[in-house]
């Protein structure tokens, strides 16, 4: 929910902040392709999964409560915004890890369908609910708040799953 959230609305989000440059949506995307990187090698090297998608879902969220309660200075926004996006889009590639880690065969088939399935229902609802409160409210701020909830259920839920180390990759060797 919240990577299309953000997908749909960070070009209106940054330009209501008073930028014009639309140059400037690349900064949140390349700061999160830069950290997805980084973070997936500090997975895989440590074998650990499920605080490497709790932590940037947190931040993301955390991120964009922020956006709502500083001024909207352009400095702010892109600060802000690009925080939210590196955790929505770092603990989502992180997320993919752990279906083959549940699931095997056609389960894990089944189970990666029924995931995007899911996700792609978010995904309308997403910048649907956003711009429906926009409109409701002159605001982003309500929509921004319906992505943190979204998140946060999102980090709780992984959270909550069993902490069996076998699910767990083993650690890679450092080369």
């Amino acid at each position: 929910m919240g990577l299309y959230g953000i997908g749909f609305w960070l070009p209106s989000l940054i330009k209501a902040s008073g930028i014009s440059n639309p140059v400037l949506v690349a900064i949140p995307y390349t700061a999160a392709t830069i950290a997805t990187v980084l973070t997936s090698r500090n997975s895989d090297r440590t074998g650990e999964r499920r605080w490497h998608i709790a932590l940037p879902a947190l931040a993301g969220a955390a991120a964009l409560v922020v956006s709502t309660l500083v001024p909207q200075t352009p400095t702010w926004a892109v600060l802000m915004l690009t925080i939210a996006t590196v955790g929505i889009v770092t603990g989502l590639a992180q997320f993919w890890v752990l279906p083959p880690a549940f699931l095997g065969g056609a389960a894990a088939a089944a189970g990666i369908a029924l995931i995007n399935s899911i996700g792609n229902l978010a995904g309308f609802a997403g910048p649907y609910a956003v711009g429906m409160l926009k409109d409701a409210t002159g605001s982003y701020t309500p929509g921004l708040l319906t992505l943190t909830a979204a998140g946060l259920i999102a980090m709780f839920i992984v959270l909550l799953l069993p902490h069996d180390p076998s699910l767990e990759h083993p650690p890679v060797a450092e080369e």
